[in-house]
């Protein structure tokens, strides 16, 4: 399954908090929202909402009939990148699409358009607004599970230079 939601990034420690919000025993979205809103700065249910979903996404959350509960396992940067590469949509296809070079936002929108299902297209008025803001927040994950560096100009490949990350 792939999620579409990405929200706006934060740093890995912000995961790790909002992770901790949630607790072992499943409970109901609305008090997994409100127990991130509480742990955090997030401001909004829906906000709190796309992170507990990415939350689910990463594998950090899982969801049983009675409610989301926090997975026991203590997930790295690596695991976390590749649960992110396969489950995230549209993350296999913008990091593809980036090359030594760096690629500005523009490029990688364009990257992912083809791949963005109609009825997505249809349930906004403005769907390429709403995409351009997901492609940015989904380069900037990238960039903070080390999928991509983010030099001045865009984004790119990794160069293995992991002192500044």
């Amino acid at each position: 399954m792939r999620y579409k939601i990405a929200p706006p990034a934060r740093s890995l420690a912000f995961l790790r908090t909002a992770r901790e919000a949630i607790p072992l025993v499943p409970d109901s979205e609305a008090d997994c929202c409100r127990a991130i809103q509480t742990a955090t700065d997030v401001a909004d249910r829906e906000t709190a909402r796309e992170y507990l979903v990415f939350l689910q996404a990463l594998g950090l959350v899982a969801e049983s009939e009675r409610g989301y509960y926090r997975t026991r396992d203590d997930l790295d940067r690596a695991t976390l990148a590749a649960a992110f590469e396969d489950s995230v949509f549209g993350a296999d296809v913008l990091l593809d699409a980036l090359d030594l070079e760096p690629v500005d936002t523009d490029i990688a929108f364009e990257a992912v358009r083809d791949e963005i299902p109609r009825w997505e297209r249809e349930r906004h008025a403005d769907w390429e607004a709403v995409w351009r803001a997901r492609v940015t927040n989904l380069l900037e994950w990238a960039a903070i599970f080390g999928l991509a560096e983010r030099p001045a100009s865009g984004y790119r490949q990794p160069t293995g230079d992991t002192e500044n990350r």
